[in-house]
């Protein structure tokens, strides 16, 4: 389970503040400190950028990349902004994401084709509503899949978000459990091993209780990767969660386990 940094968000006023001025410094910071903490990947969540996207979103590509080599993942529903970060990118990254949605099965969809790119795709209706369950979500994978395969998308290129949502929302429980057994069924279901990808923030969004959030996330996480599932979009800075989805994915290791493997 590969841990991918959420923490370069346009949400943080020091991130949207560099990205409106064009300041590399705070994003270079943010990238190294990502880095440092054990991130396999940092996801650059730039938001919908409406003003000037490409020159925007290509600063914070280049920018990120000056301090670290680690795969990035694009993350805005701006294809403009996403066709100038992988211009921009040096390495392939990865396109957050596709859904149903007409707009960007129109928009964002062929820039994976045409680029050759890993693209994440929510399961999500195309009114941009989430599945009230399992059975539901898997149906939307089957569309969204056939919508790439369509498109000339390679099947390995497929990543599935099946789309976390609060605890706090009236099925918010359910839900949880049902995000367990999309990815746990979803390679039988396409016939090969796709890969998957939460968000783990999600999960205690409006949370007030810091303790109770740590808590809930750091109990969510081995469910996850005992359901198969390939990436965590995570805080990176929790070190006790990190240590946590290290060790989960320990357990997934085929080598003779030592001591000395848990960090």
């Amino acid at each position: 389970m590969r841990l991918i940094a959420d923490n370069l968000r346009i949400t943080q006023k020091t991130i949207e503040i560099a990205e409106a001025e064009k300041a590399s410094l705070p994003l270079q910071s943010m990238a190294k400190r990502c880095e440092m903490a054990g991130a396999d990947g940092i996801d650059i969540n730039s938001g919908p950028l409406y003003r000037n996207p490409e020159s925007r979103m290509a600063f914070m590509v280049e920018a990120v990349q000056e301090v670290t080599s680690l795969p990035l993942i694009l993350d805005t529903s701006n294809p403009k902004a996403l066709k100038a970060g992988l211009l921009a990118c040096k390495t392939p990254a990865t396109l957050n994401g596709l859904s149903l949605e007409p707009f960007k099965l129109e928009h964002i969809l062929p820039l994976a084709a045409t680029y050759q790119t890993d693209i994440i795709c929510y399961l999500l209706y195309p009114n941009g509503h989430i599945p009230p369950d399992s059975t539901e979500r898997l149906n939307v994978a089957v569309s969204l899949y056939q919508k790439c395969m369509d498109a000339g998308v390679e099947a390995d290129r497929v990543i599935i978000d099946p789309v976390v949502v609060p605890l706090s929302w009236q099925d918010g429980l359910f839900q949880a459990r049902e995000v367990l057994t999309v990815i746990k069924t979803l390679p039988e279901l396409l016939g090969f091993p796709v890969r998957t990808i939460a968000g783990l923030s999600n999960l205690t969004a409006g949370a007030k209780n810091p303790i109770k959030k740590h808590l809930a996330q750091q109990t969510y996480l081995p469910m996850l990767a005992a359901s198969g599932l390939s990436m965590i979009l995570m805080n990176v800075f929790n070190a006790e969660s990190v240590r946590v989805a290290r060790m989960c994915s320990l357990f997934s290791q085929e080598s003779i386990f030592t001591w000395e493997m848990v960090a």
